[in-house]
């Protein structure tokens, strides 16, 4: 098959897949079974009228260490069966926790959920779920580009299986299984590869949703500082729907990260490859003592438990199972990337109730002015009442001296009018004394 074609295999449903066996890189002119060249992907053979998916069928990308990858369409069956994992691990990776974030250790694999990349992740391969999606291209773009490049400078052209004796390859020349898998563990295990590009690309894509966050927000919270209308109100409101959305996702990559980072338990569980290599040497070395032990069947038996044990406490002398300083180190630098997203959040947010306070301040100020006018228009109207009430007084037909007096009325209204200004202004600075209006 060509570079940059490639086919969708797909598997019925109760077949269980072939086992992978240790995969090597390609030699001389050798091609993979699928060439992903591209960074959208489509199947082949799309001119013809394509079958119907199997129920329950859905569509994953598989990853080998070397890079090499290919499409196909497993059911649930085939992918609990081929990485070894419980049922309910497949609900975590389905649509109704899309958005949330778990990083889950099991005996083969690694069951990982973060935002939009949902894959398991084994010693030897990667099962991507949904590959073609806007946002997981980057991520496949990640993988096809990295992987072959650590994989080849980690082995730098030897195999990393071991022989029948349990030695590995090491720059022509054979090393004892200790010495070897030093040399091996220099570098980051294929598993953790893969966790940290899923992290680099998760962790990207959430500061660039933070960029954008804040690029939209200081204009639209300076216009509203500047101008209170229900316009930017509304997109004041719109703004903290937003923020508020994206710190619950960075809250929760960063506290499944700070939960790993607490129980070096559930970290060493992550260590695929270890526990793979820990299989191998046991086996190997049981099988060594088995085949050099001639004695009857009774005593061989007592022999195997002994070979057993010894293999056991051998293999525990070369590996540490608490030593987790490589995925911790990994884990507490993508830790500080969030913590430092986070912040970014929380100052978007802390501008947002400064400058909510200093709007509201504003509305105080105009609710106080607004308070003193009306008492000022009170004053007013009590001091024009106290007029109108002396011009009713003298609007009734009542007998008075006043109304035969000649030329007493424009004195007596200019009178009336300046008493009252006097008690509109005696009653107003009464209020000044008392500090009920501003000066």
């Amino acid at each position: 098959m060509g570079k940059g074609q490639f086919s969708i295999r797909r598997r019925k449903k109760g077949i269980p897949p072939l086992p992978l066996p240790l995969p090597t890189p390609p030699v001389g002119n050798g091609e993979p079974t699928i060439a992903v060249q591209n960074s959208i992907l489509m199947p082949a053979g799309t001119g013809k009228a394509s079958k119907k998916k199997v129920g329950g069928a859905r569509l994953w990308m598989r990853f080998d260490r070397w890079g090499q990858s290919e499409l196909n369409e497993w059911d649930k069956n085939a992918i609990i069966k081929r990485a070894a994992i419980p049922a309910r691990d497949l609900r975590i990776l389905g649509p109704i926790f899309s958005h949330s974030s778990s990083i889950l250790a099991r005996e083969k694999a690694m069951v990982v959920n973060l935002e939009f990349i949902r894959a398991i992740i084994t010693a030897e391969e990667v099962l991507l779920l949904d590959p073609l999606r806007q946002e997981v291209l980057p991520f496949v773009d990640q993988l096809r580009q990295q992987l072959p490049h650590k994989s080849l400078s980690k082995v730098d052209g030897t195999s990393a299986e071991p022989d029948n004796e349990g030695h590995f390859p090491n720059a022509g020349h054979w090393l004892p299984v200790p010495e070897a898998v030093e040399g091996l563990q220099a570098e980051l295990p294929f598993e953790f590869q893969v966790l940290e590009i899923a992290l680099e690309v998760v962790c990207t894509f959430l500061d660039s949703s933070v960029a954008d966050l804040e690029r939209d927000a200081y204009p639209v919270l300076d216009e509203l500082a500047m101008n209170v209308s229900t316009k930017n109100l509304e997109q004041v409101r719109s703004l903290k729907s937003n923020l508020t959305r994206l710190l619950a996702r960075v809250q929760k990559v960063r506290d499944e990260i700070e939960h790993l980072l607490d129980d070096n338990e559930d970290m060493a569980q992550l260590y695929l490859t270890r526990k793979w290599i820990q299989n191998q040497q046991a086996e190997t070395l049981l099988g060594t003592i088995v085949s050099n032990s001639l004695v009857p069947a009774v005593p061989n038996l007592r022999r195997l438990n002994s070979a057993r044990s010894r293999s056991g406490s051998l293999v525990s002398n070369h590996f540490n199972y608490y030593d987790v300083e490589d995925l911790e180190m990994l884990l507490e630098a993508y830790f500080m990337q969030l913590e430092g997203t986070r912040n970014k959040i929380l100052s978007v947010r802390e501008y947002i109730d400064d400058t909510e306070d200093y709007v509201n301040i504003q509305l105080d100020n105009q609710r106080n002015e607004l308070i003193q006018l009306q008492l000022t228009l009170t004053i007013a109207s009590f001091a024009v009442a106290v007029e109108t009430l002396i011009a009713g007084w003298f609007g009734m037909n009542i007998p008075c001296t006043l109304y035969h007096t000649d030329g007493v009325f424009w004195p007596f209204v200019l009178c009336l009018t300046a008493g009252c200004i006097i008690l509109f202004l005696v009653i107003l600075g009464y209020a000044r004394w008392k500090k009920l209006l501003g000066s």
